[in-house]
């Protein structure tokens, strides 16, 4: 096979009384599709727990910077001057002024601690922020005691002078902006177009809800004689068996991370698709092993993948959602069992409509047949995806 554009990723993930995410009513979140209401999982929440997952295919283990999102990485910048020796005054008229150059956004004209604080969450990579630190602190010496006015002035010009080599630093931006995108309106940052596109997940059959009822016994009051509660809650539980589909546009992926044209990735030597391998198969152990979910402490909603489906190839993606349209019917026997015929009747029938482009994996626990898709361990697909994006003849192995 030739090196493949794209890797696409389908999952079907199966979760018993949990509340994996919440909307602003603290329901959990529904999607209207096909012939039926659905339960789902936003692709925000999703990326969210891959993110920060913490385990030995975390992120964070791959040797390339993270980054920090949050409406005060100024503030965070502020206390990482002072730690480096910066007077207080100067690591404030310091932060203001980045703001105030368009580091991040305006805003409105906010004096002291507010004024460190943005609109909304902004992703500024942990190389960024170093060099960030490491100029102004440069700076802060350099004008000595001049007055606040006179260092911003500086503090701007720096920025306009340096706006290349910023966007230069590598992995500046963070590994998760090189997988999932960051859109800024800076003048200074790089904005960065998503590698990793992630789809909401969602029910293959309508969705089950329960009204979940419950009281707080008081251990004291009990003891005392009282049979009255502490507390009465309520909240909404769903189950249900979840698609979830995820696609990775590897040329993009190899630019963000090599800071290469996307256009010349496969001429790119192994080692520099190295990197690229390696965090998408970080990310298949991910998808498959790490759950989303609100209430883990009373409903412990950890689960693995029962299925996952792995194809790899040049055409554009296309999802096998279609394959739900109409849902399965929530006492189907087999349920599980039906969702995978359904995939693979799907793939089916898009193979005999536009031939077999795809070279396919998949991991199952239950005995399945996909067309053209040899069945492996979680371990085997992760090395088969990472060979497939380093070169297309260990791929075929």
């Amino acid at each position: 096979m030739t090196l493949p554009r794209f890797i696409q990723i389908h999952t079907l993930h199966n979760y018993p009384a949990a509340l994996l995410n919440r909307d602003d009513a603290g329901l959990a979140k529904r999607l209207p599709y096909g012939d039926a209401i659905r339960t789902r999982i936003s692709s925000q929440c999703l990326k969210r727990h891959w993110r920060t997952a913490d385990d030995q295919h975390a992120l964070s283990r791959l040797g390339v910077p993270m980054a920090v999102r949050s409406r005060v990485t100024l503030d965070l910048i502020r206390r990482e001057l002072i730690a480096r020796g910066v007077s207080d005054t100067h690591a404030q008229t310091a932060s203001e002024g980045l703001r105030a150059a368009g580091l991040l956004d305006n805003g409105k004209d906010l004096k002291g601690q507010e004024a460190l604080e943005t609109g909304q969450a902004v992703l500024l990579g942990r190389a960024e922020i170093d060099y960030l630190v490491k100029r102004c602190a440069e700076l802060a010496g350099e004008v000595g005691g001049s007055d606040s006015k006179t260092f911003k002035a500086a503090i701007a010009a720096f920025l306009k002078q340096e706006k290349k080599n910023i966007a230069e630093i590598r992995h500046g931006s963070g590994l998760e902006s090189a997988m999932f995108g960051r859109m800024v309106t800076s003048d200074v940052l790089a904005s960065r177009d998503a590698a990793v596109y992630v789809a909401h997940a969602f029910t293959v059959h309508e969705a089950q809800v329960e009204n979940d009822y419950f009281t707080v016994v008081d251990d004291l009051l009990r003891d005392a004689g009282e049979q009255g509660s502490a507390g009465i809650f309520d909240t909404e539980l769903a189950s249900g068996l979840y698609y979830g589909y995820v696609v990775v546009d590897v040329p993009q992926l190899v630019a963000n991370l090599e800071g290469e044209a996307a256009s010349g990735w496969a001429e790119l030597a192994p080692e520099r698709r190295e990197l690229a391998g390696r965090v998408v198969e970080s990310l298949l152990h991910l998808i498959a092993t790490v759950s989303p979910g609100a209430k883990r402490g009373s409903t412990a909603p950890f689960e693995w993948a029962k299925f996952m489906l792995v194809e790899a190839g040049d055409w554009q993606p296309r999802s096998l959602a279609g394959a739900f349209q109409n849902a399965l019917p929530s006492r189907t026997p087999q349920l599980r069992g039906a969702a995978v015929q359904r995939l693979a009747d799907e793939v089916a029938a898009m193979d005999a409509a536009y031939g077999a482009p795809q070279a396919r994996r998949c991991l199952a626990v239950d005995e399945v047949s996909v067309p053209g898709a040899r069945r492996q361990s979680l371990s085997e697909l992760g090395a088969w995806v990472r060979a497939s994006i380093g070169s297309a003849q260990a791929a075929e192995a």
